[in-house]
């Protein structure tokens, strides 16, 4: 284990997945705690998430991360506005029979997607540097996912384009249920579910919208 990662973050990491449900063999757990490392290491250099202290980043981002896994199925995904990779690696190393795009327009967020990608040896991973705007959906993907966007209309706006028609789905983490954008959606995307995600150590309410592009 890598010395920026101590015995409280794995043991964190082990209750905190069996709380969600989430069953984590021995090399996921490993390789968790390993992107861990790196994240924490890069963050100082790169400004890759706003959380300074290591010792929130298992709930903040592993354990938020891992919390959507009960609600996503196998196939083809892709996480826009990955920035340090969340929730795309955390889901990449539970879901190794899945594919997940991990798109940035940053530069330094993707070379860092990339060095962790080939540190932990992850092949069910593609970072990729692009204005989601100007990234081909080719072939659509089954799901489209995020943490970054303000509002379910700019997630919808920028991404129309990119899960497969009818089968597709959004998935937006958000904090407080966003009753008032779902009221407003628009025409041809159907709620599907609101979740409302317990994360293990973390404060506040967090959601899980997930949307159906007819």
């Amino acid at each position: 284990m890598s010395s920026l990662v101590t015995s409280q973050h794995a043991e964190e990491l082990s209750t905190g997945a069996r709380q969600l449900g989430v069953d984590l063999t021995a090399a996921q757990h490993e390789l968790l705690l390993g992107y861990l490392a790196l994240l924490i290491k890069w963050n100082k250099a790169y400004n890759l998430t706003a959380v300074r202290n290591p010792d929130e980043m298992v709930s903040r981002h592993l354990l938020d991360s891992l919390s959507v896994m009960p609600f996503i199925e196998n196939g083809r995904w892709l996480d826009v506005g990955s920035g340090g990779g969340m929730p795309g690696i955390p889901l990449a190393i539970v879901r190794p029979d899945s594919h997940f795009t991990l798109l940035d327009s940053l530069g330094k967020r993707v070379r860092f997607l990339r060095q962790v990608q080939h540190e932990l040896g992850l092949t069910n991973v593609e970072p990729v540097q692009s204005r989601v705007e100007a990234f081909p959906a080719e072939p659509p993907f089954d799901g489209v996912i995020s943490r970054a966007f303000a509002s379910l209309q700019d997630m919808l706006t920028w991404c129309h384009h990119l899960p497969a028609k009818g089968q597709g789905r959004f998935y937006a983490l958000k904090g407080v249920r966003p009753d008032e954008e779902l009221a407003q959606l628009p025409e041809g995307i159907e709620l599907e579910s609101v979740v409302r995600l317990q994360v293990p150590e973390l404060e506040g309410e967090r959601h899980l919208v997930v949307l159906k592009a007819n």
